[in-house]
């Protein structure tokens, strides 16, 4: 396992790796609530776990990008660590993925590249229950990248809630006619049985009522079809988000958080390091989100300070620009001369 504390970075071995705190976390507090900006205060909470130890906080990069079919999920992932800010409480852990090589990938049971999706989850999951930690950061990659992390954190915590920020529900399946595996992974988490990626949970599946959607846009037929079968409750939010009471209300009802942050929540035409700014996208044939960049903050700052968060994921940051910017400067002789 690569381990990068501070500017340095270490080999260690699973069996090198610190026990994990006690699982129990500050409870959290009650008396949070929204401004009429919708902008959230309350009083912040320590990150300590039973006997008033600090729980253990790791950064995990796992530069997915055969889920989402494009090189610069992979770039915007490494780009992403270096933009995050530092921190040298939280040791940095890398899931190794062999980097873009432009080859085609196969469909296999309705999955782009199955065997490499399948080894990153696998191989995110044993980096993870190495280290033992108590709270993750995942930085990706693509959408994909949280299955591992919230499946371990499920393991680990009791009562655990998903706030979902993106514009898309993930909740696609292999027979959807989709193959890209980050459309997938909500639905594999809630434990969907037409989800190949399904079989790959080692803890209890989340329920329907766990999940709280925040920038959800139009649906395919298919999506609403799972929502309303599985029993999701959910808004299409084209006009305006959820009310600041269902936020509040959401974060009440459980003792742990989780947050799953897409990038493509935010408005392209605002912020163009996302899937919908490139206009050659096409995806699924979804649109993009209508989230301004105070909007995203203030719902985050809500959250983050009035509620126990265990796990954040970033996913689908897409630096299109600076991935360009990049290839172009590694043709150029005096950049890559011994």
């Amino acid at each position: 396992m690569t381990v990068k504390t501070g500017g340095a970075i270490i080999q260690i071995s699973p069996q090198e790796a610190p026990e994990r705190a006690n699982d129990s976390a500050e409870k959290k507090d009650s008396g949070s609530f929204w401004t009429h900006r919708a902008f959230c205060i309350g009083n912040k909470r320590q990150a300590m776990g039973k006997g008033g130890e600090t729980m253990k906080t790791i950064r995990l990069l796992y530069p997915d990008y055969v889920s989402g079919g494009l090189d610069t999920y992979y770039f915007g992932a490494k780009l992403l660590a270096h933009i995050l800010p530092a921190n040298e409480k939280q040791a940095l852990l890398e899931v190794k993925i062999a980097p873009p090589d432009r080859r085609e990938r196969h469909v296999t049971e309705g999955v782009y590249a199955k065997d490499e999706v399948v080894a990153g989850i696998r191989q995110a999951a044993e980096v993870i229950e190495a280290a033992k930690p108590d709270r993750i950061i995942t930085i990706g990659g693509n959408c994909v990248v949280s299955q591992a992390p919230f499946d371990y954190l499920h393991g680990i915590y009791d009562n655990v809630g998903i706030i979902w920020i993106d514009a898309h529900p993930d909740v696609s399946s292999a027979k959807d006619g989709y193959p890209n595996a980050h459309a997938m992974v909500l639905g594999s988490l809630m434990g969907s049985r037409d989800n190949p990626l399904t079989d790959l949970m080692k803890n209890k599946k989340f329920r329907p009522d766990d999940i709280l959607y925040i920038g959800l846009q139009e649906l395919h037929s298919y999506q609403e079809k799972f929502l309303q079968d599985m029993k999701v409750d959910y808004q299409i939010q084209t006009e305006g988000f959820v009310s600041e009471d269902e936020i509040k209300g959401f974060l009440s009802r459980f003792n742990h958080i989780l947050i799953h942050l897409d990038i493509d929540v935010l408005d392209a035409s605002q912020f163009h390091s996302t899937y919908f700014a490139n206009k050659e996208m096409v995806g699924d044939g979804s649109g993009g989100g209508r989230m301004t960049m105070q909007e995203l903050s203030d719902i985050l700052k809500c959250i983050t300070e009035n509620t126990d968060v265990v796990g954040f994921t970033i996913a689908e940051y897409l630096p299109f620009d600076e991935h360009q910017l990049h290839r172009m400067f590694a043709d150029i002789k005096i950049f890559t001369d011994e």
